[in-house]
């Protein structure tokens, strides 16, 4: 009985991919807010000024024009999510060590932060996440790293021609939409790991 690996359409992974779009709006939108507060302070418009400026409407025409890109070329979106987290953590910096404002510069490191971990569960992208089943457990797409589950911590497996659910020991309902339908064969090896491992079907 040899392992099977099934493509699945992760939850968390999807949601991230959705709200990808809304994230490099909001960073677009104040890294335009701070180029403008810029502009006012300054009596000559520096090359500063018109960097930040360039920076968000690049952001504000990718997110615009090629929202597609982002879902399917996920090193272009890496790209972009750097660029904001280079911004933010250089405007905290700036901010708290230059100019003494504390609390905007903090605010801006925060989100460095948040952008950053944020990059970090992108770097797992994969085009197709997979569901495995191995004699020694059950490995699920998860962010920011896949988790292994061992079968004496999985009380059930239910599997259906579209979707598969797991429910763990700790009452743990993880349920994932299949990127396409099992055939009779696969949904017959699933039910052979079922009945050997957790004595049902």
């Amino acid at each position: 009985m040899d392992a099977i690996s099934l493509p699945v359409i992760a939850p968390r992974f999807d949601k991230l991919k959705r709200s990808g779009s809304w994230l490099h709006l909001l960073a677009g939108a104040l890294i335009l807010a701070h180029a403008l507060s810029h502009f006012r302070s300054e009596t000559r418009h520096t090359l500063y000024f018109w960097c930040l400026f360039l920076i968000s409407l690049d952001i504000f025409l990718l997110v615009v024009v090629g929202r597609d890109i982002l879902m399917q070329a996920p090193k272009m979106n890496l790209l972009f999510r750097g660029v904001e987290i280079v911004f933010f953590m250089g405007i905290g910096c700036l901010m708290i060590f230059t100019e003494g404002h504390t609390l905007t510069g903090v605010f801006h490191l925060l989100l460095g932060i948040a952008y950053g971990y944020l990059f970090y569960c992108e770097l797992s992208f994969r085009s197709d996440e997979t569901l495995s089943i191995h004699h020694s457990g059950v490995s699920v797409p998860d962010l920011p790293e896949p988790r292994f589950l061992h079968w004496t911590h999985i009380n059930e497996i239910e599997a259906t021609y579209d979707t598969i659910a797991i429910m763990t020991a700790g009452e743990q309902r993880l349920r994932f939409r299949l990127r396409h339908n099992l055939q009779f064969e696969e949904m017959e090896r699933i039910q052979t790991f079922c009945r050997f491992y957790l004595g049902s079907i």
